[in-house]
């Protein structure tokens, strides 16, 4: 997101929980209401993409999802909504994994939420409450799908599937391989988060997607494909979740009516870029 911003002439400023010794980053705790309190205050925002959340829905603490994407997500508004010049965008990212366990067809904005693990509790619960601040910030809310790139960390499927291929590994354990996402390119997530951003489509709920869902099975043959490399694959079953999604695609049709078309890249345009990269 950074890089898309800077690109198109904002001044970047980036605040997150671990150290990082870049001169535009700040170290803050976004449980710590204070902190962020003071943080926000002195510099005063124009712009703000929220995008701080426990995202791995494998996530072992349970806890964590509702302390940072629910109760984290509330200190950064509070201290916005306190800030003496209000920004004049706010982005929230949810997550398409609000949706749920639905069938049939592409999932548009309206579909009705089913949550099916603390993840994607945490995300809708977030919705909620952001609503309540809705009347004093100009606040979108994204709900991207599935998306990988380049720097995304390997206990994400594609990265680590990425990663089997490029050290040519002989095996490969995966859950289960009957699963279908609708992946987009992080290039072009970021870029439709931008234009929404420019757009100043306050109060509004958009899904980020491709329209396309992809099963395991063929982003494996896909990178099998590009790489000459062939894999075996064993079912971990430690490794398949209960509350699996097996289904998600979006329907992107009210962000492309917002925006415009925004610049995507197709799955094995995007798998060629991640099996590039040294």
């Amino acid at each position: 997101m950074s890089e898309e911003l800077v690109s198109a002439g904002y001044r970047v400023v980036g605040l997150g929980s671990q150290p990082d010794e870049d001169p535009g980053y700040i170290q803050v705790d976004i449980t710590d209401p204070e902190a962020v309190r003071v943080r926000i205050a002195e510099l005063q925002p124009d712009i703000v993409v929220h995008l701080a959340a426990v995202a791995f829905v494998g996530e072992g603490n349970a806890n964590s999802f509702y302390e940072v994407n629910l109760i984290g997500t509330r200190n950064l508004l509070a201290a916005l909504a306190a800030a003496d010049k209000p920004p004049e965008s706010v982005l929230l990212a949810s997550s398409a994994n609000v949706y749920g366990n639905q069938r049939g067809g592409k999932l548009a904005e309206d579909t009705p939420p089913a949550p099916a693990n603390d993840y994607a509790v945490s995300k809708l619960a977030m919705e909620h409450m952001a609503w309540l601040w809705m009347p004093r910030l100009p606040i979108v809310i994204a709900r991207p799908f599935n998306y990988t790139g380049v720097g995304q960390a390997e206990h994400f499927l594609v990265p680590k599937i990425v990663s089997h291929f490029k050290r040519r590994a002989a095996v490969i354990e995966l859950g289960n391989l009957e699963v279908w996402r609708d992946f987009s390119d992080v290039r072009s997530v970021v870029a439709a988060y931008r234009a929404l951003i420019e757009r100043g489509a306050a109060g509004e709920v958009f899904n980020v997607a491709s329209g396309q869902p992809h099963s395991l099975k063929e982003i494996l043959a896909l990178c099998a494909e590009i790489t000459g490399h062939q894999l075996q694959v064993r079912v971990n079953p430690s490794f398949v979740r209960a509350n699996e999604v097996k289904t998600l695609c979006g329907d992107a049709a009210k962000l492309a009516a917002c925006v415009g078309e925004w610049q995507k890249s197709d799955l094995k345009s995007t798998l060629r870029w991640m099996l590039a990269e040294n």
